[in-house]
């Protein structure tokens, strides 16, 4: 039986790091890691749970749901109310792309100032 492993950290490539780690901020109430810097920005939930942010050079958004510059992954969150959930999100400037492969009342498929893909599901 192999050892199980707990996810403790999540790490996000964008051209402005601490632009996208304040709209996740805003978006999941997460706490600004204390040496978060304009090269690599962090937040922490109370669970231990991290997610980073790091500069690269000639950063290429991912061209969802094309595949010229794949997701390579995605981040789900439940939300209680979709609706209310997408429409905040998109005032913190997410993006909603015209391709939705699930059925709206369930998820939808935004995405982040940085171009990356995440689901929002009801709960």
């Amino acid at each position: 039986m192999s050892p199980q492993m707990k996810l403790v950290a999540i790490t996000l490539d964008c051209p402005d790091p601490p632009a996208l780690a304040a709209f996740y901020q805003e978006a999941t109430g997460f706490e600004p890691h204390p040496k978060s810097d304009a090269d690599f920005a962090g937040l922490n939930r109370e669970d231990g749970l991290f997610i980073g942010f790091q500069r690269v050079d000639d950063y290429r958004a991912p061209d969802w749901p094309g595949q010229k510059v794949p997701q390579q992954l995605h981040l789900c969150f439940d939300v209680v109310d979709l609706d209310e959930a997408e429409a905040r999100l998109l005032e913190l400037g997410a993006g909603k792309p015209d391709h939705q492969p699930h059925d709206a009342a369930k998820t939808r498929v935004l995405t982040d100032p940085a171009g990356h893909p995440f689901c929002i599901c009801r709960a």
